[in-house]
Formats: C-alpha cells, sequence, structure tokens
C-alpha cells in the first residue's frame, strides 16, 4: 500500500497529477479541491493515496490532506459508487459541505452531486450519518482551506486588472513573505501585491 507520496510536482492538472519522488514520477487521480490545494509545479508536496486495484490494473488516488481521503474510503464502501464517482463527489462540494449534507439529511442537495440519484443519496445518508462525523476536521485543515480561497481570490482580482495568470501567482506569492504569521485578508494581499508590482 502507497500511504502517501512527498516530492516536487512535475506536472499538475484538475484532476491529476505527477509527482517526482526521487526520480520516480507517480501519476495519481486527484480531486478539483486537491489540485487547488496543491502547490504549482516544480513546488514540493505531500500527498495522501490510496491504491485501488480496477479493471485489471492499479489505480493510485490522491488527496493533498488526510480527511478528504477518509472520506473517499467511506464513499466507496457504500454500493453503487466507485472511485471515479467519489471523486467526482469529492470535487462538487468540500468535506466539510458534505459532512453537512449528510448530518442534516439533506438528500436533495446530494441529488444534484453527478452520477448520484435518490436511491443512493439516500443510501449515503443512511450508511454514513453515524461515520462521517468521526472524520473529524482540524481546525488547521479550515484555516488552511479559508487561506487557500484568499490566495485564489487575490489573484483573481490580479488576473481581472490585465496580469498575467502566471504573474500573479508570482506577485501573490511574493506578497504571502510579508505575512509570516498568515494573517491577512483578499484586500491585504492585493494591496501588498500592486505595490509590489509597481516597485
Amino acid at each position: 500500500m502507497i500511504e502517501r507520496l512527498i516530492g516536487k510536482i512535475i506536472q499538475k492538472k484538475s484532476t491529476e497529477v505527477i509527482i517526482d519522488c526521487n526520480g520516480v514520477g507517480f501519476l495519481a487521480f486527484i480531486t478539483v479541491n486537491s489540485s487547488d490545494a496543491l502547490p504549482n509545479e516544480g513546488e514540493e508536496a505531500t500527498i495522501f493515496t490510496i491504491l485501488i486495484f480496477r479493471d485489471n490494473s492499479f489505480e493510485l488516488f490522491g488527496f493533498s490532506d488526510i480527511f478528504e481521503r477518509e472520506v473517499f474510503k467511506l464513499l466507496i464502501s457504500i454500493s453503487g459508487i466507485g472511485p471515479k464517482s467519489a471523486m467526482s463527489i469529492l470535487s462538487s462540494m468540500s468535506v466539510s459541505e458534505l459532512q453537512e449534507k449528510i448530518l442534516s439529511g439533506d438528500s436533495l442537495s446530494l441529488q444534484q452531486l453527478p452520477g448520484i440519484g435518490k436511491k443512493t443519496a439516500e443510501r449515503i445518508i443512511l450508511e454514513l450519518k453515524d461515520r462521517i462525523n468521526k472524520v473529524s476536521l482540524h481546525p488547521q485543515y479550515e484555516s488552511k482551506k479559508e487561506q487557500n480561497l484568499i490566495i485564489r481570490e487575490a489573484i483573481s482580482a490580479l488576473v481581472t486588472l490585465g496580469y498575467s495568470s502566471a504573474l500573479a501567482e508570482k506577485i501573490i506569492k511574493k506578497a504571502l513573505s510579508g505575512f509570516p504569521d498568515n494573517n491577512y485578508s483578499a484586500e491585504h494581499l492585493i494591496r501588498t501585491a500592486l505595490k509590489l508590482a509597481s516597485s
């Protein structure tokens, strides 16, 4: 079993990543949320993984945090939900959002997820309502998720102002060094980035 990978990201897409670990490149399928949370290509990253044998081949599924992986395991334990369906579900909403829908018995919201009908939605609630709450989200995880949203908002604002995506990411990354305690808002980041860009 491959529990996790630590190495340099050499290619990252919305649903898959290739990570170089001591000269060996591993391809892992990831969720859109994990793709957003992982560093850029060329940077070091840790990916929590699970190796699954299907269709006469091995497939590696990766996650930016251990909580998402644990919920993935819960989802594929339900009859009718395979690995690819579970990845689609976790790409459509965050772990905390999915927990909320299941715990509140919100079958209608679950039916809006890709490939999930009424019976499957009801099965998810029935089988996971008492289990999913055990996958507790550490406060540090929620903080990291919030920071990623702020960073994406700041980058998007710079792109709107005419900067290229690559340059916007570069400037925002430089601006982040001015907030060692991670205490910043999107507005703070944007203002700092614009000052750096004009200096």
